[in-house]
């Protein structure tokens, strides 16, 4: 994996590529005394974009990152998805971002990955979710040219897979035979 030493530089914002730079920018126009708490995940969210990145990673079968960046810069959390890059993986045809570095906020097993607390790793970056405060959308769905391509107020409709702690229910073999046989028939005698 390409694995950086360090801190992220000033400019980077996370994003080699710039996509959340008109985020930034738009709250930097804003005084602080004007702005409203933070928008954060709650537990089960999180919880959520941790399963996702797992099951990520098991559907990839390459490790999945997912890192919740602080609401301090914008007002509001986000989460970013990347699949760590390879030493010798050629990122010139992707969109690349920076994962980790001191005090990280990763979700999930990490796809197998021992992080320190400090390793920085550069990723290819497959989406982000950012928190809302629109009215009827919490979440919104950042794909890698920057362009918000998904929006719900259920988080669970802007992931890529259905993650539910119930299991579908069995059916009773003799159930389906008797549903097979009808009730249309009439009754015979033997």
């Amino acid at each position: 994996m390409k694995k950086f030493s360090g801190r992220h530089p000033a400019s980077c914002k996370r994003c080699a590529s710039g996509i959340f730079w008109s985020f930034t920018d738009f709250i930097a126009m804003h005084p602080d005394s004007h702005r409203p708490d933070p928008l954060l995940f709650t537990q089960e969210e999180l919880d959520m974009l941790g399963r996702t990145a797992d099951a990520l990673s098991a559907y990839m079968g390459k490790p999945v990152l997912a890192e919740v960046v602080d609401a301090d810069e914008t007002g509001f959390e986000w989460v970013i998805f990347g699949v760590p890059l390879d030493v010798s993986e050629d990122s010139g045809n992707m969109v690349t971002v920076q994962i980790g570095g001191p005090g990280a906020r990763i979700m999930g097993n990490k796809g197998g990955l021992q992080l320190e607390d400090g390793d920085v790793y550069e990723c290819q970056y497959l989406w982000a979710i950012q928190l809302s405060d629109l009215e009827g959308v919490r979440f919104i769905k950042v794909d890698e040219e920057g362009e918000e391509v998904a929006w719900s107020d259920d988080l669970s409709n802007v992931l890529p897979f259905a993650l539910t702690d119930t299991t579908p229910p069995t059916h009773d073999d003799d159930e389906e035979d008797e549903d097979d046989m009808g009730t249309d028939a009439p009754p015979t005698l033997h």
